[in-house]
């Protein structure tokens, strides 16, 4: 039995769960209305403040299922309750970013500037100009937005420029050895 895929998930106050026949769910919160479309293989209830989610069989397919269709059902509360947020860093001489509207614009080191534009549910701030902070309540999309501005300028493994996760450690290389 999987261990994530048993544990209920609890709903919190002001938080409203509706589940269609087919296996759609969605989540109603302060941050926000968060909409799936899960395996309908996975037998989902909702009793008062607790979802559980089951599995018809011991199948290798819905084993892997169980667990993931829980987890997302636990990301969808949490993010319309709390939101997710991720923080990135940039480093580099003349590297920075500034916030004009709703869409950030980047300076990277190329000879044009980098515009990203905010997507409706995902806000895009800049606190000063070596931060960008993705936040929002889909997880997917926060996560999927912050690895698209990062793959804008990765960071290098020999001055350590470019853009990098807040907690993420890049690993440098010492360059040449010399005579």
């Amino acid at each position: 039995m999987s261990r994530i895929g048993r544990m209920p998930v609890a709903i919190p106050a002001g938080v409203d769960v509706k589940l269609d026949a087919a296996n759609v769910i969605t989540v109603k919160g302060p941050k926000g209305t968060l909409t799936e479309a899960l395996h309908p293989n996975m037998k989902i209830t909702v009793d008062g403040a607790v979802i559980t989610v089951e599995r018809p069989d011991d199948e290798k397919n819905n084993r892997s299922l169980h667990g993931l269709t829980r987890t997302l059902i636990a990301n969808m509360v949490e993010g319309v309750v709390n939101g997710f947020k991720k923080e990135l860093e940039i480093n580099g001489v003349g590297y920075r970013a500034q916030k004009q509207g709703n869409q950030i614009v980047l300076d990277l080191g190329y000879s044009h500037k980098v515009f990203i534009d905010e997507e409706p549910g995902i806000t895009l701030d800049v606190p000063d100009q070596n931060k960008i902070i993705v936040s929002g309540a889909n997880k997917q999309r926060v996560g999927q937005i912050a690895a698209e501005i990062r793959g804008k300028r990765p960071p290098e493994p020999y001055l350590g420029k470019g853009i990098k996760y807040v907690d993420e450690h890049i690993r440098r290389k010492s360059g040449k050895a010399g005579k």
